[in-house]
């Protein structure tokens, strides 16, 4: 693992706008003052480092505070947004009750979907990596009152469930 002082020394790390500049030049194609990093297929900024890569917004975090984090929640959803107002380190509880809306999600609200076998709405949320059946709906929007009621009760996100 790479320590905080090595980091500065190779990168300089902007709060405000979540970029890392290079510091040095690496080689031909690698400059001092480039922008580092590239996009991850799952849509994370990585920067590689010696012959390791590593996420962005964890680098952010260690640059920062010079602790690595448990987990680093993107507050907005957006997995390139690395400026450190939209970073918080959670635990993997915390980081789950702040989810962005599946893209296979019917009814558009996290924890409501259409129950095919008693042909109405169910609400259900999972807390501490259990599901509970919050009830049968015939009404969709007394189904997502029962769950954004529940999730305030549990502690999630007022982000949950929102889409990029």
């Amino acid at each position: 693992m790479i320590s905080q002082e090595q980091l500065k020394n190779l990168f300089g790390y902007c709060p405000d706008t979540g970029v890392f500049i290079r510091k040095v030049q690496t080689c031909n194609r690698v400059r001092k003052g480039d922008v580092a990093g590239s996009l991850h297929p799952l849509g994370y900024l990585t920067i590689r480092i010696g012959r390791k890569n590593y996420y962005a917004h964890r680098l952010a975090w260690f640059y920062v505070y010079g602790k690595w984090p448990q987990q680093v929640d993107h507050i907005n959803h957006d997995k390139a947004d690395n400026r450190l107002c939209n970073l918080r380190n959670v635990t993997d509880v915390e980081n789950r009750k702040n989810q962005t809306l599946r893209t296979d999600n019917s009814s558009g609200v996290c924890g409501v979907a259409w129950d095919k076998h008693y042909s109405k709405w169910k609400a259900h949320i999972g807390t501490n990596r259990k599901p509970k059946t919050l009830g049968y709906f015939d009404d969709v929007f007394d189904a997502i009152c029962v769950r954004k009621s529940a999730e305030a009760r549990f502690g999630f996100h007022q982000n949950h469930g929102s889409s990029l």
